[in-house]
């Protein structure tokens, strides 16, 4: 029996993020399967610039990289049976159609209000799939409005996520990871963490990332003399989940309509509960345990820093274990994907997305 060839394609900008760890965790799992043949394609943006973080993490695994609508991409569709695309790329879904194979679509980011000839482009290009997966309630709503589409649903997006259990008398203070881009709130972390009234030895906070902002941060925290903060960069996948589990909060703040939030998903696996802004799908991704201010609000932000510091021990471990709990009946588990794939070339109803 002949496998089933599968292809991912996803847009890069040539920095290593949750769409590329999704790409690459779903590969790692359908790879597993005996009935399935995989490729990954990375579909250079028009601003790619290939960034060492990006080369890291994909040092040793299978990945092409190709330009919009290229020869490359073309014999990459033509080879495949199933097409699994990450957004609505008008380009992918011409070719994928012209080829007459199978198209599923996993919806990252919110569809703007703003209407014009790209966004009903893009919005036309979705309808032709057999399926698409929206990574969170708040993008399907931006998309389909009240009335959902056959074949659309909700299915939260995760990557491989980090391994262990720290006890939570055992855990200190917050962390940080992301792009240091200013929608990511990274500015309004180090804001909050000047003004709130905290004990910095006892609670400090780590920041992992790199980005524009990188060097904005270094003088604020410096200017402020600021104690407490330790500024760790880029880190590999090891240092992340070892940090991430040993602080008790990890603080994702973004300030421009999040579409999801994978490093909440990564957290709460850890059992580590969350500090969010009320941004877009991350409420949906920080979940039922998240303490939660307004979006670019340093003063709100702060007073949550004080408000986690000053928890009691009993309400913060019961926290820590239902937000992993909680998690557990949120997500999909990753053989969803290969189940759905062969249900699509079957040409059978998709079932099991929450």
């Amino acid at each position: 029996m002949n496998p089933i060839k599968l292809l991912i394609v996803s847009p890069s900008q040539g920095a290593y993020g949750g769409i590329e760890a999704f790409v690459m965790a779903v590969a790692a799992a359908v790879r597993q399967e005996p009935d399935f043949e995989v490729r990954v394609v990375f579909k250079k943006t028009k601003h790619f610039a290939k960034q060492a973080n990006l080369k890291q993490m994909l040092q040793g695994e299978s990945v092409d990289f190709c330009e919009r609508a290229d020869k490359d991409l073309a014999a990459a569709i033509r080879w495949a049976d199933i097409v699994h695309l990450q957004n609505a790329s008008p380009d992918v879904v011409l070719l994928t159609k012209l080829f007459r194979k199978h198209l599923v679509l996993t919806i990252h980011n919110y569809m703007s209000r703003e209407w014009n000839a790209h966004r009903l482009l893009w919005r036309l290009s979705a309808r032709f799939a057999d399926a698409r997966w929206y990574n969170s309630q708040f993008v399907w709503d931006t998309w389909e409005g009240e009335t959902k589409r056959t074949g659309s649903r909700k299915v939260a997006t995760t990557s491989k996520l980090p391994e262990g259990w720290t006890p939570p008398e055992e855990r200190a203070g917050f962390a940080f990871i992301g792009r240091w881009i200013a929608n990511k709130g990274i500015d309004t972390l180090v804001d909050a963490y000047a003004m709130a009234e905290l004990d910095r030895e006892k609670w400090p906070l780590v920041l992992m990332g790199d980005g524009p902002l990188r060097s904005l941060i270094d003088y604020a925290i410096h200017r402020r003399g600021l104690s407490g903060i330790r500024v760790l960069g880029f880190v590999d996948a090891e240092t992340k989940a070892h940090q991430m589990k040993n602080a008790r909060w990890v603080v994702v703040p973004p300030n421009t309509r999040e579409d999801f939030g994978l490093t909440a998903i990564e957290a709460r696996h850890l059992g580590v509960p969350c500090i969010i802004t009320r941004d877009g799908g991350l409420p949906e991704a920080g979940g039922k345990q998240a303490l939660i201010c307004e979006p670019a609000d340093p003063v709100g932000l702060a007073r949550l820093l004080e408000d986690a510091s000053r928890m009691s021990e009993a309400e913060y471990a019961e926290r820590a274990r239902r937000t992993r709990d909680e998690l557990a009946t949120e997500l999909e588990p990753i053989e969803f994907y290969s189940r759905a794939y062969r249900r699509i070339i079957r040409g059978k109803p998709v079932e099991g997305a929450r």
